[in-house]
């Protein structure tokens, strides 16, 4: 999905809103601007209708957003990194770094969303109360009450990736004590609940809800498309558990002088011989990990200029893996230092280089080979 546009961070989390959020921002408030609240508050002027459908837009999204939170707040206190929270045409997702390592923690993160939802439903409740006098503030309060109830309850439905489908799995882990069920159990929720969208939409459809039903039918389609993704990185999880850097990585690491210009790397190494990452040494000593990524930052004309020594990461910045680790451990330090290879060190030594298309290609094989 992309991270979008950030807008800031909030207890150090980055906060964006992904491109999506604009189309569905600019049809929620001309929706509330033209038919709600002219139907709802016949009284109010066009002017007052408008404004009040952009703030109760902005004010739902800080709901989702609060949702959210809540769902990172429980995660943080967990110990769980929270990479990002983005809002986007469904609402919003909190991206967690790893998942919860118990049942409890799994348990109080899915509710955490739900519960601030149906807090701030309860709170718009009391607003709107407490201002029936006063249209302006009644208007956007109980449209606000109405739909954190209907957040808090469409969450709750048990189908992964939804709040009530991680209940579920939370409540199969505990009983059963078995992760992998658990998650089984949730992604076979998660597609009947998908399905069971797809089909209110189509028979909406057929029923002249054209609008409703297409909304519905797309919804559907995307819980059906992550629960997928959910089972095939639980397959990606299974073929890799028990598996060692050892086992998968190369021994063969192609090591370079620190002296050496970056045009002659790029004539000799990378378009006669194909390479794309090169260790650089200094004086038999290994000094750090260049990358294309990091010579394309070099302009062209430099290179001639530049050196290896120059253009790469130095080995105390690098992240790296010892031979004897997880290869789901490599693959989580991977993505958390957004690289597509490691160094394989033992006691200070290099032995070998781990990349990504050597952990896809030892899936591949064993996809293949169905062992």
């Amino acid at each position: 999905m992309g991270s979008g546009l950030n807008l800031g961070r909030i207890w150090g989390i980055p906060i964006s809103i992904h491109a999506s959020w604009f189309l569905i921002f600019f049809l929620l408030t001309w929706s509330l601007s033209s038919s709600y609240f002219p139907l709802e508050y016949p009284q109010l002027p066009l002017m007052t209708n408008i404004i009040l459908g952009v703030l109760t837009s902005l004010l739902l999204f800080a709901s989702v957003l609060a949702h959210e939170l809540g769902h990172a707040f429980i995660a943080l206190r967990n110990s769980i990194p929270v990479i990002r929270i983005t809002l986007f045409i469904f609402g919003g997702v909190a991206q967690l770094r790893k998942e919860p390592s118990s049942s409890g923690a799994e348990f109080r993160i899915a509710l955490a969303g739900p519960l601030v939802s149906f807090s701030l439903a309860i709170f718009f409740g009391g607003l709107w109360l407490l201002s029936e006098s006063v249209p302006t503030i009644t208007a956007s309060s109980r449209y606000l009450m109405r739909i954190n109830f209907m957040l808090a309850g469409l969450n709750m439905i048990p189908g992964f990736p939804l709040d009530g489908g991680r209940v579920l799995r939370a409540l199969v882990w505990w009983l059963s004590g078995d992760y992998s069920k658990a998650n089984r159990v949730a992604v076979i929720s998660g597609q009947l609940v998908a399905f069971g969208f797809i089909g209110l939409g189509v028979y909406a459809i057929f029923n002249g809800q054209y609008l409703n039903g297409i909304w519905l039918a797309f919804i559907g389609w995307f819980l059906q498309n992550a629960a997928a993704s959910t089972s095939a990185q639980m397959n990606m999880q299974n073929l890799l558990s028990g598996v060692k850097v050892s086992q998968v990585m190369s021994q063969e690491c192609p090591i370079v002088s620190n002296l050496m210009p970056i045009s002659q790397l790029i004539d000799e190494r990378v378009l006669m011989g194909g390479q794309r990452c090169f260790f650089v040494s200094e004086n038999g000593e290994l000094s750090g990990l260049l990358t294309l990524r990091e010579i394309s930052k070099i302009p062209q004309a430099r290179w001639r200029f530049t050196t290896a020594e120059q253009a790469m990461v130095q080995i105390e910045y690098l992240a790296k893996v010892t031979p004897d680790i997880d290869l789901l451990t490599a693959l989580q330090t991977m993505d958390d230092a957004d690289v597509a290879q490691l160094p394989v060190l033992e006691d200070n030594v290099l032995v070998g280089i781990l990349t990504r298309e050597q952990i896809l290609h030892y899936l591949r094989n064993r996809s293949e080979l169905r062992v």
